[in-house]
This record gives structure tokens, sequence and C-alpha cells, in this order.
């Protein structure tokens, strides 16, 4: 993170009037600094391409009051400054065409440097819309994704209020100051993200939420992720803009198909007919992903198991030994332990089988088990063991 000289420098470089984000950028990649840019002669910035005007407003170092404000105001609302060359910043955001020079922050940091999807959609969902955003928010975070969204009413609140209640990780990508409050219903679960989760902004603190910064903060929030899920919109709705971005961004781009006489499923049909992956479930996702990247939500799925630790569990149905996964924990020790690689075993025999585990309780382990590649669901409710050395 920076320091309070270096931040107070990005702070004014982000308050430059006439600045904007693609040549504040360019300036960093030519300069390295904000501070060496703003002791650069009004020649020097000209010479960098930029207008006489704006070239002499950094040279007077007059946004500095400014910046001082900012600084105030980001120290009173408990807030930080991620700049561009932090290592804090996301780095798919890097990628982009026009990644903004700093973000404003409020939360768990550490979650830029998650793997993330975004779950964007309608502000005016259907009962339909509403059950599959929360069903697949919850069912991804589970599996180790970050879910991303713009805590906006409808789509966007069902995603991030699903993945607090599975006690997942969310990002709420603002379109107004971190410290600002957009829609104002929001409250409650603006500050559970805060506490759990993590709220970001390009805009400086205090800015109100202008209709004309929603769709320019969309870019963030597909630019940040592995890939965008659509879940209801119409065919021009901001999650239209949204998706258009993510494949401009080189983003995977996922869809909900929705019912054929709804306006709002005009959006997510047409982005599968134009080549969008259709998802009706949390697989259809993961699959997509980059091998890397689904092993990394392997490998965080095998630690939640415990795999390779120390706990044992000696009234556990014996494991063969040629697996290795003695340190399971012990629900998903005897989970596995019932199942068999040549027959089906059904959710139901399996909730007798194990005793002193909830069916919910198993129901986790076998989502876990079957990410962790140790076990596969069959029709009929039904899992067998996947034998691998």
């Amino acid at each position: 993170m920076t320091n309070s000289d270096e931040r107070l420098h990005w702070l004014a470089l982000r308050m430059v009037a006439g600045l904007g984000t693609r040549k504040a950028v360019q300036l960093i990649e030519i300069f390295r600094t904000p501070q060496a840019i703003f002791r650069a002669s009004r020649s020097e910035l000209q010479s960098a391409g930029l207008p006489a005007g704006v070239a002499q407003s950094i040279a007077s170092g007059c946004a500095f009051e400014d910046a001082a404000d900012q600084h105030k105001k980001l120290a009173a609302a408990g807030a930080a400054l991620v700049s561009i060359n932090d290592s804090e910043y996301p780095p798919r955001l890097r990628e982009i065409f026009d990644p903004p020079p700093v973000l404003f922050a409020r939360g768990r940091i550490e979650l830029l440097q998650t793997l993330m999807l975004a779950i964007v959609g309608t502000r005016r969902p259907t009962a339909y819309g509403t059950t599959a955003a929360a069903r697949l928010a919850k069912d991804l975070a589970v599996a180790g994704l970050t879910i991303t969204s713009g805590m906006a009413r409808g789509i966007d609140t069902a995603a991030h209020r699903a993945v607090l209640e599975a006690e997942g990780d969310t990002v709420a990508v603002f379109g107004c100051g971190v410290d600002e409050l957009y829609p104002t219903e929001n409250k409650k679960l603006r500050d559970q993200i805060v506490e759990k989760g993590l709220t970001i902004s390009e805009f400086p603190m205090g800015t109100p939420g202008y209709p004309q910064n929603f769709p320019v903060r969309n870019r963030i929030i597909s630019g940040m992720s592995a890939g965008v899920l659509v879940v209801e919109g119409g065919e021009y709705s901001g999650s239209a803009i949204t998706a258009k971005l993510a494949i401009e961004q080189g983003r995977e781009v996922f869809a909900v198909p929705g019912n054929i006489t709804s306006k709002m499923s005009w959006g997510p049909n047409l982005l599968i007919k134009q080549g969008a992956k259709l998802v009706q479930e949390w697989n259809d996702v993961a699959v997509e992903l980059k091998p890397e990247e689904r092993r990394r939500l392997v490998d965080q799925c095998r630690n939640r198991l415990k795999i390779d630790g120390k706990e044992e569990n000696e009234s556990a149905p014996a494991i063969p030994a040629s697996i290795g996964y003695g340190g399971m924990n012990p629900v998903a020790r005897a989970v596995l332990g019932s199942l068999r690689a040549d027959a089906p075993v059904g959710l139901d025999q399996l909730v007798e089988t194990v005793p002193g585990a909830s069916s919910s309780e198993i129901i986790a382990v076998l989502f876990e088990l079957e990410l962790a590649g140790l076990v596969r669901q069959v029709p009929g409710k039904s899992f067998l063991r996947v034998w691998a050395d």
C-alpha cells in the first residue's frame, strides 16, 4: 500500500480537472510515479500529450488542496486508497484498455487478489430471476469464487445477499464514492459488505450516484472478473452493456436462459444465441475457467476439507490408503468412505449412513468433494467416488 506522501500525490492526480482515466494511466507509464508527474515542467507534460490547460493545472499543483480534503475523508470513513502501482491492485483490471489509476476501498482489501466472477442483471427482476441469481451466487461462492456486482436493486442485491448468507466473499463496485450510499435502501447490505467483504469505487469520496457513473463503473465489474454471468435484463440494459464490455476485455460471458415471453429474458437469451455459455448450475461456470483457475479452486476446497491434515476419526468408514486422505475432516471422510466407485449411492442413503451429520452438512460436503474431483454426481441425486491417486 502507498504511504501518506504517495497517497496524497495519487489523490492529487485523480483530482486534476480535465485529466481523463486513460491519459492519467499513460502519464504513469511515462513518468512512473505521480510524484514525477507533478515535478515535470509544463512543456514536458505537453510533450507527453496533455492539452496546455491540463498541463498548467498539474504544474501549478492546485489539485493538492482537493487531495488533502480527500485524504481527510478517507481517514474519516476508514477507507484505503489502492493505486495501479500497488501489489493489491486487481491484476486483471490492469489489463483493460482504461483501468482506473486509483481505487477507493472499504473492507477486506485482500479480496482484490482473489478469483472473481461478476453476476449482473436487471433492477426489476422476476421471482425466477431473483431465485436463480441467489442460488448461483451462493453455489459459486461456496465453490471458492468471489462474487462481484454493483449493489444495485434487483439481481445485484440478490447476489450479494446470497453470498453473505453463505459466508462467502463478495465485492461491490459503486457508481458513487465509497462513503456514499446508492440505493438508500441498501444501507444494511452496504454495511455488511464493508464488514465481511469489500466495497470499491474509482470515484472520489463524497461523489453522489450520478446516472452517468454507473455505465462507467461497469467496466471495473467485468474487468476484475474471470467472467460475467447475466441473470435477466433487457436487450439494451446495463447488464447487456457489462456483457459487451466483458467481450471487449476478453472475459468469459455466461447467461441464465429465461422465459421467451418475458422481456427480462431478452438480454440473456440473445447473449446465448450470440455464443454466451448457457448456465443452469454452478459447474457450467467452473468448467469454462482456465485450468490454473480450476486448480486454484480445487486447492481451496481441499484445504477446507483438511485433506492431508492431522485429524483422524477412527469410527469413520475406512478409505483405501492409496487415496491418502486420512486427515480429511470427519464428515467428509465418512461421506467419501460410504461411496463406491462402481455403484452410485443416493443422498437419502448417505444421510442414513453418516450418523451425527445433518442433510445440509452432507450436501455441503458432497459439493466440495465434487469440486475437489473426488466425487461425481449422477442422475437421481446419486453419487460415485472417483478414484484418483
